[in-house]
């Protein structure tokens, strides 16, 4: 069995995280930001709030956010990961006594060299470079570009066009954690049950 970790990102109704609850899926992403299809609104996420997440951890994914913004979202968790997917500054990001995850969008192997500016980071969620957007781009970036010893030495939390076609190359580089999101979707920014179900069984073969 697998021991690579799993997030489901982009979750915004109650169906999909009871599922994902049940499934024990070690992490549950939640997104604030407003300009994605898959962004929540704070009525939805105070009608969660007595959810028993049990071993699943909230994550908190933000965009270029406030201080206000990120204060607010994590009140309504208990222990939330913070997930910084902008351009959030080393200070910013670990100013609010949380765990949190700094994206990088991979462009080159350069673009590796952003772990070392963000040394208290408890993951590096790396996501594909396009430009103009944040996330959500539903595609892969080249994965050769992680060498083993990042992989060794750093707990990455891949993302980005995972689906279930390319879901055991993904495994094969043997991240800490994979991050699956659009190819779970029946339609844009809809979770599908099903998709889910599938995809976790394959990871964790």
């Amino acid at each position: 069995m697998s021991n690579i970790k799993i997030k489901i990102c982009g979750i915004s109704d109650i169906k999909t995280l009871n599922k994902v609850c049940e499934l024990n899926i070690d992490y549950a992403g939640f997104i604030f930001f407003d300009d994605s299809i898959r962004n929540v609104n704070f009525k939805f996420i105070e009608s969660i709030k007595n959810t028993q997440f049990t071993n699943t951890r909230p994550v908190c994914v933000f965009v270029n956010p406030s201080e206000d913004d990120v204060y607010k979202a994590k009140s309504f968790f208990n222990n939330p990961v913070l997930q910084f997917h902008g351009d959030e500054s080393f200070e910013f990001c670990e100013s609010f006594g949380c765990d949190y995850w700094k994206t990088i969008h991979i462009q080159s192997k350069n673009s590796l060299d952003l772990i070392d500016k963000y040394e208290s980071a408890d993951a590096f969620l790396l996501e594909t470079h396009q430009d103009g957007l944040y996330g959500g781009t539903g595609k892969t970036f080249d994965w050769s570009l992680i060498s083993d010893e990042i992989i060794e030495s750093t707990n990455i939390v891949l993302s980005g066009g995972i689906n279930l076609q390319n879901v055991d190359n993904a495994k094969s580089l043997t991240p800490w954690c994979l991050d699956i999101n659009s190819s779970l979707e029946s339609e844009p920014g809809i979770k599908d049950i099903l998709l889910i179900e599938q995809m976790i069984e394959k990871i964790r073969l």
